[in-house]
């Protein structure tokens, strides 16, 4: 159970590909499966050998499952737990996410992450998070990440604290700061001591956060034209 949990699906349905089939649906194209096992051990035996000598022994029985997530199928209606907290999508949020300009890769994971070598962000399911505001701010903070690539802003040092300040300034763009604040001024505390000793770092890093959210919402910077005239 924990190790399938930890593969970052929203639902809680595992099913084999047999099974997906019994219920009228299928696995979508390209999709992997994860390994399930199971193990029973049964009570210890005795038994007399040809030799007359009696030994002891326990039956032990393996089987294991190539299994897919829900998620992973398509064409199977299965009604949603009622207990289970609704993340439905936020039309502002998702306009902005999907206008952000050469976006970086995106895929599902078991924690939220942003991997420069790759230019990608992982993010769990969205069903896995306890409201649709925890959701966006944990994405908008990875994509602030992104923003430091060389493909776009780049940037170098602060990376945390730029990558919350500019989520909470989506956050406020987008109109969910009033659910997020609380979990972001948890997250800050670390920061208070540096930004304590060193006054210009506040200034610096929103700043550079600013920037982050201009090039994420297509405000970027323009090149300022040479026309050639003289000053």
């Amino acid at each position: 159970m924990f190790l399938l949990a930890s593969q970052g699906y929203g639902s809680r349905y595992w099913l084999t590909y047999q099974q997906a089939a019994k219920l009228g649906g299928h696995v979508k194209r390209g999709e992997h499966s994860s390994l399930v096992t199971f193990w029973h051990i049964g009570e210890e035996r005795e038994h007399t050998a040809q030799d007359g000598t009696v030994k002891k022994s326990r039956p032990f029985l393996l089987r294991y499952y190539n299994v897919f997530n829900l998620e992973q199928t398509e064409g199977i209606d299965i009604p949603r737990v009622s207990s289970q907290p609704r993340v439905n999508p936020i039309e502002q949020c998702e306009a902005m996410v999907a206008g952000m300009p050469n976006a970086p890769k995106r895929e599902q994971s078991d924690h939220a992450w942003y991997r420069p070598a790759s230019d990608t962000v992982g993010m769990p399911a969205r069903g896995l998070f306890n409201s649709s505001e925890e959701y966006y701010s944990t994405l908008f903070h990875e994509l602030t990440h992104s923003t430091g690539h060389s493909s776009r802003v780049g940037r170098e040092g602060r990376e945390e604290l730029i990558a919350e300040m500019g989520a909470a300034m989506l956050c406020g763009i987008s109109g969910i700061e009033t659910k997020t604040l609380d979990n972001s001024a948890v997250y800050r505390q670390s920061w208070i001591a540096r930004l304590k000793s060193d006054s210009r770092l506040l200034v610096s890093a929103a700043s550079a956060a600013q920037k982050a959210a201009d090039y994420i919402l297509g405000k970027q910077e323009q090149p300022i034209q040479d026309d050639g005239g003289a000053a």
